[in-house]
This record gives structure tokens, C-alpha cells and sequence, in this order.
């Protein structure tokens, strides 16, 4: 079923440290992994049971409109020092459905921007699907699809993971093709799991080779919670996503994270050590400064103090909704991440 009602925003604003003379649009393009953002409703075609009020975490109203106000009070601020207006695009992971994405855009904190949202339902065991939030006022959708995964014999326990949604439209009349992404898991170990990433990351390669032939100044973007980091195979040889932009020919991807991830810094943390699977990768055609559409300026993990684990073991994690089931009042035990677009006026 084809759902449209999310959230983007391009605003105009000049970027000093870039430039002193020339004002530019800019356009902020993320992803946020929401935590096991379910309703409270018991869907029987899912396996939802722990979050409902009678099940082992007590998920009831309460919890789960605190949890509304928390995602919505990040997303608020991702960018806002930037863009008023926040993210132009933005890409979530592990929402149940529609009622939970509509409840997000219309929380007081969001309702002005007006968003709307782009979801599929997929064959996920869990029932989490992906989905794109945007704001009509500056993207205009034309075509969307989801995308199958097939897994391969023995990659993991399910049968099904998340289905890739596939967005074409138009941002300040400019296509872009956009790709949300949840890979399976590391569950059960990351060498076991691995071939279902890298069949996700297949599927990816697929719709990229097909654009690029077609136009080899497609305007593509893959976003996703990845489950695996920069330097791993299904980033850097299926995919082919380089490090650095001299790297990159026409039918290669830049991922502007491998850099960061070098440096220790992350999305997530696990035993003291940080991964950083939140990803936003761009092919090659938003690479080029001089040209008169949007281009790539800069990348940003979006980690404020607010969002951080501020005491014990865990000081400096992502804040999550639970610490096992008990509800910790966090927010996600991801960071979201964004790029930054530029455009000459």
C-alpha cells in the first residue's frame, strides 16, 4: 500500500565558512534509526506483543507519546543551526506503520513544517519498516517502490528483512533518486549474517547501475541503518563507495563517513566501541562545487549532550528508549546522521 506523508525542507540561508559573497539554498538530507517505534494496538500479523500495554515491556499510551515527543524533539533540532527549517529529507528506520509516522509529523514540535511521508508495509518478522519523511512545499515525489531482498540460505534465521524503498522526485526541480535501507542485522554473528548485507547492498548496486547507464549524472542518494561500517565489504566492493571524492569515478559512490569512522566517532556503541552503520552515501554526480544544482558540503553526526547516556557505564552512548525492558525515556540507541546540500542562488 502506497502511503505519502513525511518530512523535508530546503530553506535559504548563506554559509560564511564556505563562502563570503554567494548566498546559497541549502537542503539537509538524513537518517534517523527510531528505536522500535511501534503503537500500542495489537497487529496480528506481526510480532509486536512486547509492546503493548499487557506485554513484558508495559508499553501503553503514556510511554509511547513520551517516545513521540523525544523523536520529535531530535528531528526538531537536526540542522537547525543551519536550516530553520530542519532536514529537507529524511530517511527512518524501524517504525511499525503509518499511524506511528503520523503521529511523529503532526507532534507540536513538527506540525508547522508541515511533512508528509513516503512508507510500504514489507515481510519484516518484527514489522519494522523504513520510510521517507518530506515536505511537499520542496519535494515533489513522482514515482516510489519497494524493493525485495532476497535473502540467501542460512544468512539469518528469518525468512524476510526490510524491504529498500526506492524514491524518484524532485527537489527545487532538480531529480534525485533516493534509497532507504535497513540491512539485516548482525544477530547470530557478523560473519554468519554478512551475505544478507550483502544482498541488500545488491540490490542497491542494481538500481544504481541501472540510473547511472541511463544518466551518469543521476543524482542518487543510499541512506540507511546498514549494519555494517564504512570499511566493510558490502559498503566498499558492492556498493563501491570510495573515501575520498578524487576516488570517485561516474559510476562509484562517495561515502563521506569513512573518514569520520577512522577518527572513533560513530551512530552506536558496543562494548566500548563505537560503530557507525547510520550512513548517508551519494553518487558521483553531487560531487561537483561549481556546478548550478545541489552539491555536496558536508557531512555531521548529529550527537548533542541532550541525546547522550550523562552517567555510569554506558556515559556517552546513545540514549536509548529501553535498558532491556525496563523504559529508560531515551530516545534512540542510534544518532541520526545528515549531509548538507548546497545550491548557488
Amino acid at each position: 500500500m502506497y502511503k505519502i506523508t513525511l518530512f523535508l525542507a530546503i530553506t535559504f540561508c548563506v554559509i560564511p565558512s564556505f563562502a563570503q559573497q554567494a548566498a546559497y539554498k541549502t537542503a539537509i538530507i538524513g537518517f534517523y534509526n527510531l528505536e522500535n517505534f511501534y503503537d500500542t494496538v495489537n497487529n496480528t500479523l506481526i510480532d509486536d506483543e512486547e509492546f503493548l500495554p499487557n506485554g513484558i515491556r508495559n508499553y501503553n499510551s503514556k510511554v509511547y507519546w513520551n517516545k513521540v515527543g523525544n523523536l520529535a524533539s531530535v528531528i526538531a533540532q537536526m540542522g537547525a543551526e543551519i536550516s530553520p527549517d530542519g532536514p529537507a529529507l529524511l530517511g527512518v528506520a524501524e517504525i511499525e506503520n503509518d499511524t506511528v509516522l503520523n503521529d511523529l509529523i503532526h507532534h507540536p514540535l513538527l506540525k508547522e513544517r508541515g511533512y508528509h511521508f513516503i512508507h510500504y508495509d514489507s515481510k519484516d518478522l518484527r514489522g519494522v519498516d523504513v520510510a521517507l519523511l518530506y515536505n511537499p512545499k520542496y519535494f515533489v515525489p513522482v514515482k516510489s517502490k519497494k524493493l525485495f531482498v532476497q535473502l540467501p540460505a542460512g544468512a539469518k534465521e528469518a525468512l524476510y528483512t526490510r524491504d529498500v524503498l526506492y524514491v524518484d522526485g524532485m527537489l527545487d526541480g532538480e531529480e534525485i533518486h533516493v534509497l532507504v535501507n535497513h540491512w539485516p542485522s548482525r544477530r547470530g554473528g557478523e560473519e554468519r549474517s554478512e551475505p544478507g548485507r550483502i544482498a541488500a547492498a545488491s540490490v542497491n548496486r542494481q538500481i544504481l547501475d541501472s540510473l547511472l547507464l541511463t544518466d551518469s549524472l543521476a543524482k542518487v542518494i543510499v541512506m540507511g541503518d546498514l549494519n555494517d561500517d564504512p570499511l566493510n565489504k558490502s559498503i566498499t566492493e558492492v556498493l563501491k563507495a570510495k573515501e575520498h571524492i578524487s576516488e570517485t569515478g561516474v559510476h562509484d559512490l562517495y561515502n563521506p563517513w569513512t573518514s569520520l569512522y577512522r577518527k572513533g566517532i560513530g551512530t552506536l556503541a558496543y562494548n566500548d566501541a563505537w560503530g557507525l552503520f547510520d550512513q548517508v552515501i551519494l553518487s558521483h554526480a553531487w560531487l561537483d562545487k561549481s556546478q548550478h544544482r545541489f552539491f555536496y558540503f558536508r557531512q555531521q553526526v548529529f550527537n548533542k549532550t541532550f541525546m547522550k547516556e550523562n552517567s555510569g557505564r554506558y556515559k556517552g552512548y546513545p540514549m536509548r528508549t529501553w535498558d532491556g525492558n525496563l523504559y529508560r525515556g531515551g530516545y534512540s540507541d542510534h544518532f541520526p546522521t545528515y549531509v548538507i546540500m548546497l545550491k548557488k542562488q
